[in-house]
């Protein structure tokens, strides 16, 4: 008969929770964390309370509520003079009339943004086809006012049929310029002279490329297939896998490839309607009341771009633009420069990595460098003694490295630079893959939270080291 210790039986149900608990919660952790949602922490260490600094990013968003739409020719508005027009499925139902005049009659282009839900559907509505056989193009403006990062699918629902030509452009600089995003049409080679594509057919290295589309356009049911979309979410999972579960291989690829994180960021987007849904092959030249735009959503999901040196961004009302509130001693619009008096070295956006916390790339206060670093061995004893390279109040080391007699910081393994910001990685692959490899292993926040009460003595010792060894297999 085996012998049993009564003693044991409770530290036995407390250690099988507890194993449970650790597991379950670090095989989230990285889903928790890679939000990227908190700026700084507190931390303590032996000279004290300190800030641990982090990159951070605004939630993503509905940003539709935060745009100035425009429309080119700005007369293209239907309503005014009041126009009837007929349906395109059947050119004798012609009993929908547009009146500007008249608040139930109108369709102005603020309706492409109002909730979505009433019955009748609103929507945006444009003349009609009336200048045939000149083209009916017509220009949907999204303005921001501000640069902002696409974190989900653009999607474009017409109430009419959805137009046979049709083309979405971003800019960067606040439609100074313009460039292509996708090509829509019924046939790719004849509206834009381009082999047809669809974004499934895209893979890492060709991400970045403009293609035609026929998705969208294609088939006579448009009562059925209303929306036009921009994948964003079918180019994340190029990287980040099907459902998006490995994050962390996006967000490093959107950390070292520049031309990446450009592709999903805009200040301005541009829906260009080049023709409009005919239902067959011929224009109805007797009856051009048929042809015309109508949109009654779009949608745009993201976040401000703030460098990683802010998790908020608000709307000022009085100035009619989005901001970010700057952390890390940054200022700006997108939080693009260092605050006056904090030149202590060059500005620099935060980055993802390592994951999951990434490196905040804080701007240093002025007093607390010295003014020529090119060469740290010229310098004197006595600048030496001047110039402080780490303390616990502005230049703290970070990623849990400490400052030794102000003049170094002693970095955990793992972590490199002045301030220990940088991860030292010689298999970068290894590292995206693996992020709680090396000493932040045992530094998992949800496991600090289980230790504090482990019994002293051998009994807590033995404790102690199965608990390491469950967590190693977590």
């Amino acid at each position: 008969m085996p012998l049993r210790c009564p003693t044991m039986q409770p530290l036995r149900a407390v250690f099988v929770s507890v194993c449970v608990s650790v597991c379950m919660s670090m095989q989230h952790y990285p889903a928790a964390w890679g939000h990227y949602d908190v700026c700084k922490s507190q931390i303590y260490t032996e000279e004290g309370v300190t800030w641990d600094y982090m990159a951070c990013q605004p939630e993503a968003t509905d940003m539709t509520k935060y745009l100035t739409v425009s429309l080119e020719p700005h007369n293209i508005t239907c309503g005014d003079p009041p126009e009837t027009y007929c349906a395109l499925e059947n050119p004798y139902m012609c009993n929908n009339e547009c009146d500007a005049t008249t608040e139930e009659l109108a369709h102005p282009p603020e309706l492409m943004f109002d909730f979505e839900g009433r019955n009748p559907t609103t929507f945006w509505q444009s003349t009609s086809w009336k200048k045939f056989p000149k083209p009916l193009e017509v220009n949907v403006t999204l303005s921001w006012n501000k640069t902002i990062e696409l974190t989900d699918d653009i999607i474009v629902t017409f109430e009419s049929g959805r137009p046979e030509q049709m083309l979405l452009e971003k800019s960067l600089d606040y439609g100074k310029t313009w460039t292509p995003y996708q090509f829509y049409a019924t046939d790719c080679l004849d509206a834009f002279t381009m082999e047809p594509k669809t974004v499934n057919e895209l893979t890492q290295r060709t991400l970045l490329d403009i293609i035609c589309t026929e998705d969208y356009s294609r088939g006579y049911v448009w009562k059925y297939d209303k929306t036009v979309r921009f994948e964003i979410k079918d180019r994340f999972a190029l990287f980040a896998g099907p459902r998006l579960h490995n994050m962390a291989s996006l967000y490093g690829q959107l950390d070292t490839t520049r031309n990446l994180r450009d592709f999903f960021t805009v200040t301005d987007l541009r829906i260009r309607l080049l023709k409009p849904a005919t239902g067959s092959t011929v224009v109805d030249e007797n009856n051009l009341s048929r042809y015309f735009y109508a949109i009654s959503d779009i949608k745009v999901q993201g976040r401000c771009k703030c460098n990683l040196h802010s998790n908020s961004c608000v709307f000022d009302k009085d100035k009619a633009r989005l901001g970010c509130e700057c952390e890390h001693n940054t200022t700006g619009p997108d939080c693009g420069r260092c605050k006056r008096h904090y030149h202590g070295r060059s500005w620099s956006v935060g980055s993802y990595l390592p994951i999951p916390k990434g490196t905040a790339n804080i701007c240093i206060h002025s007093s607390h460098v010295p003014v020529h670093r090119a060469n740290a061995s010229s310098l004197g004893t006595a600048n030496r003694n001047q110039a402080r390279v780490c303390d616990s109040t502005m230049l703290r080391c970070q990623n849990g490295g400490t400052c030794h007699h102000h003049q170094r910081c002693h970095c955990p393994p793992g972590f490199t630079g002045i301030l220990c910001e940088r991860a030292r990685c010689q298999d970068p692959t290894r590292c995206e893959e693996d992020p709680w490899s090396g000493q932040e292993s045992f530094h998992h926040p949800l496991l600090l939270q289980h230790l504090h009460f482990l019994l002293p003595g051998p009994r807590g010792l033995l404790f102690t080291l199965l608990l390491v060894m469950v967590v190693s297999f977590c």
